[in-house]
């Protein structure tokens, strides 16, 4: 005869898991949750390699070696067959995330910030990354790349952390190592000199990476009319109009000249960029971003 179950010792396991998830920062939870809805299509270090795994069988090229030809398998067809192996080698993958001012925008109660949208895509793309068996860290000097769950805790913490005073950001990049990768996530309305530039020096260190640029809705569509007061998040800028609707074309105009300059420079780097919308779902953009990376080792 079976014993009956122990409730007591049922509710006291429940009550030490809920005490542990309430003890990881919301952000991780939130990123937790967006990487499961992502399906990868295969194991992030899944490349052709050195190491002593299998990876796969295909067909031989010009220029492979005798020694990696699979002379069974190719006895039974007309090819001669690579036995590929598994690249053991994990690399280091950087996130700068903008936390300015001007990120802290939305244009609806019923929407994200910018900075929580950008925030969570890094944080979903370090926990697919890390699950890859990849080092991740950020772009500054406080957590450099790293594997493992302990560093997700240590990325979600700074990245909750309160953002800068300034309006605008711009890209961190002393400390990215050399032939790593890095992913910039910013609405990048500032200055665009420093962007330029970081994209110059991680060239020369042959970083290659990927730009996106979060933008709210009311951004891009410019739905304003009439008398409008526009001031930055900040509260350093200001200016007022009688007329919005007049200056909706020559915004537009200008944003997409931004947009233009932004797409040149990453890709005289050879980064890939793109732009993401916070009333578009954030699933989207991570598929993006991941396939990115991986289109770029």
């Amino acid at each position: 005869m079976s014993q009956p179950p122990d409730i007591g010792a049922a509710l006291a396991l429940r009550r030490e898991g809920e005490a542990a998830a309430s003890s990881l920062p919301p952000l991780l939870v939130a990123a937790e949750h967006l990487a499961a809805t992502v399906q990868m299509g295969g194991h992030g270090r899944r490349r052709a390699g050195t190491g002593a795994e299998f990876w796969q069988f295909r067909p031989a090229h010009a220029g492979d070696e005798a020694r990696l030809i699979d002379w069974r398998r190719s006895a039974r067809s007309d090819l001669q067959i690579i036995r590929d192996r598994e690249r053991e080698a994990a690399q280091s993958v950087h996130l700068w995330v903008d936390d300015a001012a001007s990120m802290r925008f939305s244009g609806a109660k019923t929407r994200v910030e910018k900075s929580a949208r950008a925030r969570l895509l890094a944080l979903a793309l370090a926990v697919l990354m890390i699950r890859a068996g990849e080092r991740v860290g950020l772009a500054g000097p406080l957590a450099p790349p790293r594997p493992g769950k302990a560093q997700l805790m240590q990325l979600a913490a700074l990245l909750s952390a309160e953002g800068a005073g300034a309006d605008y950001g711009a890209p961190e990049a002393a400390a990215i190592l050399a032939r790593s990768r890095a992913v910039f996530l910013s609405d990048f309305m500032g200055d665009p000199t420093p962007v330029k530039a970081a994209l110059g020096v991680l060239a020369d260190r042959g970083v290659s990476g990927v730009m996106v640029q979060v933008l709210d809705p009311v951004e891009e569509e410019f739905p304003f009319d009439g008398r409008t007061i526009f001031e930055s998040i900040g509260g350093t800028l200001r200016f007022e109009t009688r007329q919005a609707a007049d200056l909706r074309q020559r915004y537009r105009d200008r944003l997409n000249a931004r947009r233009d300059l932004l797409a040149t420079l990453a890709h005289a780097a050879g980064w890939q960029f793109s732009t993401h919308h916070t009333g578009q779902p954030a699933q989207a953009a991570l598929l993006w971003l991941y396939a990115a990376l991986e289109r770029r080792r």
